[in-house]
């Protein structure tokens, strides 16, 4: 038997996210209260009582996640993770959960990262795509028939075809990211292959594509200047779906994540190997709990 707790990324947030543990347990209050004097502004206010448009924004979006995730672990009595593991943003609220990173310490590193991504964004633009209903092989081909290769201009605001597999969720089910130019292309030639579905996403640019490099050397810096410590469980890890437990590998993953897809799948299909039985999601949504179940068969 062996528990594993797993965290949500971006996409899972929701107006009202947080107020229930603010007002139920002193603990989570102390922790909101501490976050808006780490961040210098009132995320709280946003959380509970914003609009869906300011809940939208990365500089917004990935602190608020982070927060619903980190505070309901630590409201949780019980919570004696086997493994841990998280979708992208969710893999830092996954690492102050299992005591690799203060709470402190990932809030500035979440925060650093999303304005990061933000000014990747505003370089490049770009975009995401979900793609239902292929094969990953047939996926990555068609992304690496319609990429052109990477170069300085595609980073320097001239428009080039990139397009990569972003997220790979479950069977069936993997996101593609890159220029908008590029995704277009792909998503078209995707359906001609056969894919139920090719649904542009709302995101501010593309993530976990080489488009985001510029906010990986942003994010590398402060990450290299942040104390890790030796996590009190696994962590299987975006880059490689493997369990890390030694700190400096635990960086380097962190920062190659920003440029590398989320192998979710293969991440699942390891812990099941394992010998994980129970899996809990802690933060906004139980849109992970869906995917274990679909990868579960």
């Amino acid at each position: 038997m062996k528990h594993v707790y797993i965290f949500p990324g971006q996409g899972a947030q929701f107006v009202g996210m947080g107020k229930d543990l603010y007002d139920q347990y002193p603990k989570a209050k102390n922790l909101f209260e501490e976050a808006n004097e780490i961040l210098g502004f009132r995320i709280t206010d946003l959380m509970f009582s914003g609009t869906d448009e300011d809940l939208r924004q990365t500089k917004v979006t990935q602190p608020a996640v982070f927060l619903h995730s980190v505070i309901a672990a630590a409201c949780l009595e019980s919570f004696k993770p086997d493994m841990v593991a998280g979708h992208s943003l969710g893999e830092f609220s996954a690492l102050v959960a299992a005591k690799s990173l203060s709470f402190a310490d990932g809030l500035r590193l979440v925060y650093a990262r999303a304005r990061a991504m933000q000014h990747a964004c505003e370089m490049q633009p770009s975009t995401m795509a979900a793609i239902l209903g292929l094969d990953d092989e047939v996926v990555e081909q068609i992304c690496k028939d319609v990429s052109t290769p990477l170069d300085s201009r595609a980073l320097s605001g001239v428009e080039g075809l990139i397009v990569v597999p972003a997220n790979y969720n479950s069977p069936g089910q993997l996101v593609i990211s890159g220029t908008i130019k590029g995704v277009e292309i792909a998503c078209e030639k995707l359906k001609e292959a056969g894919a139920k579905r090719a649904l542009p996403l709302k995101v501010g640019g593309a993530f976990h594509s080489p488009l985001m490099q510029p906010a990986a050397e942003e994010l590398q810096a402060a990450i290299n200047q942040t104390a890790f410590q030796t996590p009190i469980c696994p962590i299987y890890q975006n880059v490689d779906a493997k369990p890390h437990t030694d700190p400096q590998s635990i960086k380097t993953n962190l920062i190659a994540q920003l440029t590398a897809p989320v192998r979710w799948t293969q991440m699942v299909k390891n812990m099941l190997a394992d010998g994980a039985t129970e899996f809990t999601e802690l933060g906004p949504g139980n849109v992970l709990t869906g995917l274990v179940a679909k990868i579960k068969g």
